[in-house]
């Protein structure tokens, strides 16, 4: 399951680029408009400034913006950097691999196969839809539960 913060973070940044065209977005316009808790959301912000995701401009008109076009923003870049690694077992993760404790030969393991496949189609489906993408579908009467939760149908 995704966490609050990953929640939070998918939030703030659709709104950023929702308004983005009308420059910087202060985190208190941010953080009441989409019900997320200010200090907590400054931590995200910060988060997604540091991976690249966001820019912030310091003093009047300042707040946060999109550093990236949201073509070029994947929700598995915002899963990653709120998460971590996407992997559910340590021994199929791409970035974060170790052996797992209670597994004597890894390569005969049928859970880990399984969990390989699961990583894959995650990976494949977060990174193949990008901001854009999930914009695009609210805009055309899909809720953005679902189009979250649909991805799969719409990257044709």
């Amino acid at each position: 399951m995704l966490s609050q913060k990953t929640k939070y973070a998918l939030k703030a940044v659709f709104r950023l680029a929702r308004e983005g065209g009308r420059g910087p977005l202060m985190i208190s316009e941010i953080a009441r408009s989409d019900r997320i808790p200010k200090k907590f959301l400054e931590l995200i912000l910060l988060d997604l400034k540091n991976h690249g995701i966001l820019h912030s401009k310091k003093g009047r008109g300042g707040g946060y913006s999109l550093a990236k076009s949201p073509s070029a923003i994947s929700i598995g870049s915002i899963v990653r950097i709120t998460e971590g690694p996407l992997a559910l077992l340590p021994c199929v993760s791409v970035t974060a691999y170790r052996k797992c404790d209670e597994c004597p030969d890894e390569n005969a393991c049928g859970i880990r196969l399984v969990m390989k496949q699961v990583r894959d189609e995650t990976a494949r489906i977060l990174d193949g839809t990008t901001v854009a993408d999930v914009l695009e579908r609210i805009k055309n009467g899909i809720s953005p539960s679902a189009a979250l939760e649909e991805p799969s149908e719409f990257l044709l």
